[in-house]
């Protein structure tokens, strides 16, 4: 019913039909964000593990704080897992929540906001006091119409400060200077890589954190940033440098709210793995090492291949699908090309059809492995339609040391097939396989 009303109303209705929820709830719960301190975190990639972080170093800070994520919810102490399948609530959903938070005695508000929520109004308002940026690679683009649609949708978080409040932006993302043109009261610009031209073009306005030095390990990473012209160290049990991408927004966010470095680097050591994001699964009989994470999208997938490899294991075992219900159906191939690139066994699967047909997902992203040249000569990879089956031949292959990546699904506690969800949990199914 959804898609023929799509289809056949004019987009002005549809606008309008959103426009109308968001103020109804917003009106129905009394503008709950009007007595909290709005953080919202928008971006392709890390949206959901930099708002854990935010939420851990407002809490070691004594600030009461709530949380709203794709996998997540909490209220200060309370935590709760998000099985609706949506990164951004639903008006009503979210500004019960916000209520909640405000009925508990919250200070702060986390808010993982996407460029679907914001298409449609979900962020309508809220008053956002801080928005981060964490970076931008194309996704969503059927559901936009083009990558520009779908930048600019994230930018209106940043016209949401309205000159006022404080901006965080990853300098290392191309698109860093359209979310720095947006006015804010502070500009904080976050770096490992020192993008120089970005710095000299905003110096007296930009507040700037740039890693020194860092180092990655299978335990997690170690590095140095410079700040105020001081050097300062910091230890995470978050995996690969793209985490330390995340740590260092919510090291920006801490010390735009006058948190002490010293609290945030005992919040940013104490953060355990987020669910479902490079979470290890780790047999050590077999010393055979399964990481379970979330990407979906290109960007997402190659970032955990590019850790995993640096671990020096031995092989690389890749079980992956891709989303159905019409989702960015161009990435699928280059899903199947990142993983036939990176991993010596690739195993297909099925993911999260929706109304698709499963076989002409996975057929989609076969397309991607047989392009490499590679593959041409030594075929090792599987279509195995069953998830639960994928995993048992990913395990049966692996050698003493290997890691599998079984990626697509993270810490979900459900399958969308058809017009529902099905009981599914990878990690689960990786216990009981091995």
């Amino acid at each position: 019913m959804k898609k023929l009303l799509k289809k056949f109303l004019p987009a002005q209705i549809i606008i309008f039909y959103h426009k109308i929820l968001a103020v109804c709830a917003n009106l129905f719960y009394f503008f709950p964000s009007r007595r909290l301190k709005v953080i919202g975190v928008t971006g392709t990639n890390g949206k959901t593990t930099t708002s854990n972080l935010i939420w851990q170093i407002l809490t070691e800070a004594g600030f009461k704080t709530g949380l709203t994520t794709s996998i997540n919810f909490k209220i200060g102490s309370k935590s709760w897992v998000n099985l609706t399948k949506q990164g951004m609530q639903g008006r009503f959903c979210l500004q019960r929540l916000l209520r909640q938070m405000v009925k508990s005695g919250c200070k702060y508000a986390v808010i993982e906001t996407t460029s679907e929520g914001i298409k449609q109004y979900r962020h309508w308002g809220i008053r956002y006091q801080v928005a981060v940026f964490t970076n931008l690679t194309p996704e969503h683009i059927e559901s936009h119409g083009s990558f520009e649609n779908y930048k600019q949708a994230k930018g209106r978080l940043f016209a949401a400060l309205g000159g006022n409040g404080v901006s965080v932006v990853d300098l290392d993302d191309e698109h860093a200077e359209y979310f720095l043109g947006f006015d804010a009261g502070e500009k904080w610009g976050i770096t490992i890589q020192n993008s120089k031209f970005k710095i000299q073009n905003y110096n007296s306005k930009l507040k700037i954190l740039s890693v020194v030095d860092y180092q990655l390990s299978a335990q997690g990473a170690e590095f140095a940033i410079l700040y105020d012209g001081q050097k300062y160290q910091f230890k995470t049990n978050l995996l690969g440098k793209f985490n330390i991408y995340n740590c260092l927004a919510g090291i920006a966010v801490g010390l735009s709210q006058g948190i002490e470095l010293r609290i945030i680097q005992e919040a940013i050591e104490k953060m355990k793995p987020v669910p479902g994001r490079m979470e290890v699964i780790y047999d050590k009989n077999r010393d055979l090492t399964v990481i379970v994470d979330y990407a979906h999208d290109p960007a997402a997938l190659e970032n955990v291949y590019e850790t995993i490899k640096s671990l020096d294991k031995a092989n690389l075992i890749a079980v992956l699908g891709a989303v159905g219900g019409g989702r960015d159906k161009a990435k699928r191939p280059k899903l199947g090309a990142l993983a036939s690139k990176y991993a010596q066994y690739v195993i297909i699967t099925n993911e999260d059809p929706y109304d698709d047909d499963p076989r002409e997902i996975m057929n989609q992203v076969e397309a991607g492995v047989k392009d490499d040249p590679k593959r041409k000569i030594n075929q090792n990879y599987w279509m195995i339609l069953d998830r639960r089956e994928a995993i048992k031949k990913a395990i049966e292959l692996a050698m003493h040391g290997d890691i599998i990546a079984l990626t697509g699904k993270g810490c979900e506690e459900v399958m969308a097939v058809g017009g529902g969800f099905i009981p599914w949990d990878d990690r689960k199914v990786v216990r009981e396989a091995i």
